[in-house]
């Protein structure tokens, strides 16, 4: 069985290339933030785009927006208990080990707890 294919909010680890040893990233774990078509954004793109695809990784320490071409990411896990949550949304997302998205109500703040 192969592993999934890295989507938003997936663990993955950065594959050994030489873009990425030349760069330090070759091995480092990171997690997927976006994917864009950079024939239309323009990105930088670390092991080229020929399929026209690439891949937002956040890596810890690093202080540069990283765009990958997807045969250099690894999928490591879905990063279960990763929370996303949205300004003035009273919800947040919990990623589930299955890479789904448990929805749950945050209780709205009322307006004398505005420090908290």
């Amino acid at each position: 069985m192969s592993s999934p294919v890295p989507s938003f909010g997936d663990k993955v680890r950065i594959r050994s290339s030489p873009e990425t040893q030349a760069r330090g990233l070759a091995g480092l774990i990171g997690q997927v933030f976006g994917i864009t078509t950079p024939s239309v954004t323009n990105v930088a793109v670390v092991g080229g785009a020929p399929n026209d695809t690439a891949l937002n990784v956040s890596i810890e320490g690093q202080s540069e927006e990283l765009w990958f071409n997807p045969d250099l990411v690894e999928f490591v896990d879905h990063a279960a208990g990763t929370e996303m949550a949205l300004d003035g949304v009273p919800k947040k997302w919990i990623r589930t080990e299955d890479g789904g998205w448990r929805e749950e109500r945050v209780p709205a703040k009322r307006w004398w707890e505005f420090w908290k």
